[in-house]
């Protein structure tokens, strides 16, 4: 397993755990990025060692390169100088050098491609941070608004209950029978222990005002003036007088013919 492999699974488990076990989201979400950014510095730490031994491998091999070149050039000196024996011995560390210098090149080119990858990961997972940062407001909010919803949900699922406006009503009709057997009572008590003769002047005097109500009523109305009601109040009240004085006049006129 490579490291980026192991830092994914790292991650993965924290995560886990941290949602299983999650009841602040906000605080949960902090935490994550907090738990990424740790690892993400483990794993340069990690990088860095082996883009180190990348570099070693790249310098050792240069070097073995250089060793092979300084043997073939003794050769060509050996030659010059006219020993072939030293110069079959210095080609022989030649040979040995210069395949050293090819093995360790290979190892260091497939080295090199696995910490560009490597690399290559890491600002990959570096973004993935950023933009989970980018996220956490957004997916703060909501998760508020999704708690705000759930409280909404059950205040109404609390109202939807009609068993308290239920006790209410039948509470209020009970007090208005209350008042209804009160108002009965006193209707009763009135018709047995009241003065029945005083009930029957008071019946007339109602009757006998109907004239005065039926002046106000027309006062309301705009029919008559406020001055022309107070005459028609006074003539009201005087009516018997004014006929016994018509019948004095009538009888004079004739005495007079």
């Amino acid at each position: 397993m490579g490291l980026f492999d192991r830092l994914s699974t790292m991650l993965r488990s924290n995560i886990n755990d941290l949602i299983s076990r999650a009841e602040n989201p906000e605080k949960m979400l902090n935490q994550l990025i907090v738990d990424m950014k740790t690892q993400l510095a483990k794993a340069k730490q990690q990088a860095a060692s082996a883009i180190a031994d990348e570099k070693k491998l790249q310098s050792d091999a240069e070097a073995l390169k250089k060793q092979a070149e300084d043997w073939e050039r003794r050769a060509m000196m050996a030659v010059q100088e006219g020993r072939d024996d030293l110069a079959k011995q210095a080609l022989g560390r030649y040979n040995e050098q210069l395949q050293a210098a090819q093995q360790l090149q290979e190892t260091w080119l497939r080295h090199k491609a696995e910490t560009e990858q490597l690399k290559l990961s890491l600002r990959q997972l570096n973004d993935k941070i950023e933009e989970a940062k980018r996220k956490k407001n957004i997916l703060v909010a909501r998760s508020k608004r999704a708690e705000a919803q759930q409280r909404i949900q059950e205040t109404m699922s609390g109202m939807s209950d009609k068993s308290a406006f239920e006790s209410f009503e039948r509470m209020a009709e009970k007090i208005e029978a209350t008042e209804r057997k009160a108002l009965a009572a006193a209707e009763l008590n009135e018709e047995v222990s009241g003065d029945q003769l005083a009930r029957q002047f008071e019946a007339l005097e109602y009757k006998g005002s109907s004239d005065q109500q039926l002046v106000e009523l027309k006062t309301k109305m705009g029919i008559l003036s406020p001055g022309r009601a107070r005459d028609s109040k006074q003539l009201g009240s005087g009516q018997d007088d004014v006929r016994d004085a018509e019948l004095i006049e009538e009888g004079d006129e004739g005495k007079a013919g």
